[in-house]
């Protein structure tokens, strides 16, 4: 028995419902159970292989400032710490959160830079801005990274007040911050760690 077309149509309709609401709920579970996060922070991890989004490493004379160390910090095993206690040594400084796709995205290439240049002379200060500390533990305990970690324990000084997440700074031993990155980058290349070596 031959269909009509209106009843054709009708059908056609009903399997393109059924399609969208499919797609449209997989969407929101994703969503609602945070795996968007970890979903496009991979996808812009492809980005950083491309190599095109690198750390400047030459700042103009005009562009060096003063890095300010009252930064008033929590280690994850809740000692209190600031900033000035790395006075001397050169700091890469990072501003992040489990919430922000892009700081996903780096964080693998961060772990393989620390592996390859920590040292008493190069400190890392991973900044946590999540609220809830306790996610940002579980996340570094999955992924399995090692370098330090800390939380604010107060309110940002002015000289970092970058809205952008990530964020991150590069101080030399004199005081100076002499590169600043807002937003994801590749640090982990020979470029960079010649840079963090050089002061």
């Amino acid at each position: 028995m031959k269909q009509t077309p209106s009843k054709n149509k009708s059908k056609t309709f009903r399997r393109e419902l059924i399609e969208w609401g499919v797609m449209l709920g997989s969407i929101a579970v994703i969503y609602f159970s945070g795996l968007h996060v970890s979903i496009i922070g991979n996808l812009q991890r492809a980005l950083l292989w491309t190599g095109l989004m690198t750390p400047d490493t030459e700042l103009e004379e005009g562009d060096i400032r003063k890095a300010n160390y009252n930064v008033p910090l929590i280690s994850m095993t809740g000692d209190q710490f600031s900033m000035s206690d790395f006075k001397g040594t050169t700091i890469f400084l990072n501003f992040w959160a489990t919430w922000c796709p892009p700081c996903i995205a780096e964080m693998p290439n961060i772990q393989s830079l620390y592996e390859d240049v920590k040292s008493d002379s190069i400190q890392f200060v991973m900044v946590s801005l999540d609220e809830d500390q306790s996610k940002a533990k579980k996340y570094l305990d999955k992924k399995e990274f090692t370098f330090p970690v800390y939380f604010l324990n107060g309110r940002k000084p002015g000289t970092y007040n970058s809205t952008v997440v990530p964020t991150t700074y590069v101080i030399s031993p004199e005081g100076n911050i002499v590169t600043e990155r807002r937003g994801m980058a590749d640090y982990n290349t020979k470029r960079f760690k010649e840079f963090l070596r050089s002061f």
